[in-house]
């Protein structure tokens, strides 16, 4: 069984449907789909050294079941500098998270690298009562809620129909160089489209999956945030 499998039977097991973001993005790295470094701390000492190894700037986000909308508990900090910073936030994230939802269940922190901007869109997947699984991608961000410019696709898709996907928004000249600016790795982001692909025709009990943001780059993409939800 692979480790994707183990992980979604465990949270089946847990009564969960929605999975941990270090649950969602260890699947998003067995099915080759990029994200920024990152590693669950259980103390601030932890915490302090995986911010060494990961490297600065570092994002700080609370890991609990019981706390979904992790900016109101004050469960995310963004931007430390210093292995000083991550220890004491680490510490303040806890501190907020008892304060918001004092029986919350707390799994520990991740410790994230603070991605740097590109040009932000989202991937996703929804299981549609009569087509099954289908695989969206739009402009991320702003835009989203904006120009509402997103194309579907029922899975399986190739990469070659992921390509399609992104050449047909009507807003791909922002990613194909607009004004100057670089044009982003199509080829990375049709990688990550036919992988998504992939995990939810192999995974049948995914209903929904947002990757959002996803940093395009002019070299690569890397999945900033992950949600997946089971059926």
């Amino acid at each position: 069984m692979n480790q994707t499998s183990k992980i979604i039977n465990q949270a089946k097991k847990e009564g969960r449907k929605a999975l941990l973001e270090p649950e969602a993005k260890a699947i998003c790295t067995e099915y080759g789909i990029s994200t920024n470094k990152f590693k669950l701390a259980k103390n601030a000492k932890e915490a302090a050294k995986f911010a060494d190894e990961i490297g600065y700037p570092i994002v700080l986000k609370i890991v609990s079941p019981d706390i979904i909308h992790k900016s109101d508990a004050g469960g995310v900090l963004v931007n430390l500098k210093t292995a000083e910073d991550v220890a004491a936030g680490y510490t303040k994230i806890i501190e907020n998270a008892k304060n918001y939802k004092a029986d919350a269940e707390i799994v520990g922190v991740l410790v994230l690298e603070m991605a740097p901007q590109g040009t932000e869109v989202i991937v996703g997947a929804v299981k549609d009562p009569q087509f099954g699984q289908t695989v969206m991608f739009g402009l991320g961000g702003i835009f989203v809620e904006l120009l509402k410019d997103v194309n579907f696709r029922v899975a399986p898709i190739t990469k070659a129909d992921a390509k399609e996907m992104i050449t047909q928004l009507k807003a791909f000249p922002l990613l194909n160089g607009y004004r100057g600016s670089k044009p982003a790795d199509i080829d990375a982001l049709a990688t990550i489209i036919a992988n998504v692909s992939k995990l939810v025709m192999d995974e049948p009990s995914i209903k929904e999956l947002d990757l959002n943001p996803v940093m395009a780059y002019p070299k690569g993409a890397k999945t900033v945030d992950a949600r997946i939800i089971l059926e």
